[in-house]
């Protein structure tokens, strides 16, 4: 069995689509989404149908489902569906009237049901996922954590930075990891790795190869963590669409990076 990561597709479901069955994950494999399943790109409903259909697949709420789900608790305020549609949310929106009522109010309906995070442990390293980030507060590294001191950990994060967080999380250590290499990884999306290169404190590569195309990048790896990575970078761009980005899944267990780029048209 082999665990995954993604994160923001934003509606680049035909790229998505080609990416799975190059990969090809088992039924027994887990695969961990870590939000911003819409907005931007040409097709988020079927982003959102895909993603509810893996098998063993664990999906967080990102930021843009966040705003979705804003506008329909509160279909009369302007304000929160001005911001939506800023952000990308008109193929989403039109994506949504296009289904039929029963089966969109039923997507709506999961998305609502979506955890904020999640943690997991693979090959005796442990990953704590989220949208955004996380912010430290007042955990330190030990030298063993447990369910409990990472459910408490992730209980006590603002919902706002957990969604939205960028420079207070990119740009200095979690703390979570000791000087042995001992603590929890932080793997995110929501920001483009282009951008995360201008925040981060340390890396281990640029944020684009050298043909140009973006790419996960590690963070934070200092003798204060035994020479480990912190933080997992691995928004690589989607959003931006065709000739700019492209959607990155991580293995777990053996650190495979693949990835697929965004085309003309989709």
């Amino acid at each position: 069995m082999a665990t995954y990561v993604f994160s923001d597709v934003h509606g680049h479901h035909r790229t998505l689509e080609r990416l799975l069955e190059r990969v090809s994950p088992g039924e027994e494999d887990e695969i961990w989404v870590l939000g911003d399943m819409v907005d931007r790109g040409p097709d988020p409903v079927a982003v959102m149908r895909t993603c509810r259909g893996l098998a063993n697949a664990h999906v967080i709420l990102g930021n843009h489902e966040a705003m979705m789900l804003d506008c329909f608790k509160n279909p009369e305020n302007e304000a929160l569906l001005f911001q939506w549609t800023m952000n990308g949310g008109g193929t989403t929106q039109q994506g949504l009237l296009d289904v039929d009522g029963d089966e969109r109010f039923d997507l709506v309906d999961w998305v609502d049901s979506l955890p904020l995070y999640g943690h997991i442990t693979v090959a005796e390293r442990t990953y704590l996922l989220v949208h955004a980030g996380l912010r430290p507060l007042n955990f330190s590294a030990r030298s063993r954590w447990t369910d409990v001191t990472m459910d408490a950990l992730l209980r006590y994060q603002n919902t706002e930075d957990v969604l939205w967080i960028r420079d207070e999380f990119w740009g200095q250590p979690t703390g979570f990891v000791d000087e042995l290499g001992n603590g929890p990884i932080v793997i995110a999306g929501h920001t483009p790795v282009p951008y995360v290169e201008d925040l981060a404190d340390v890396f281990d590569r640029p944020a684009r190869d050298e043909e140009g195309n973006c790419q996960v990048m590690h963070l934070g790896a200092t003798d204060a963590t035994g020479g480990v990575a912190d933080r997992w970078a691995i928004d690589c761009g989607a959003a931006g669409g065709a000739n700019w980005g492209r959607i990155a899944l991580v293995c777990l267990d053996d650190g495979e990076e693949y990835y697929e780029e965004v085309l003309e048209g989709e």
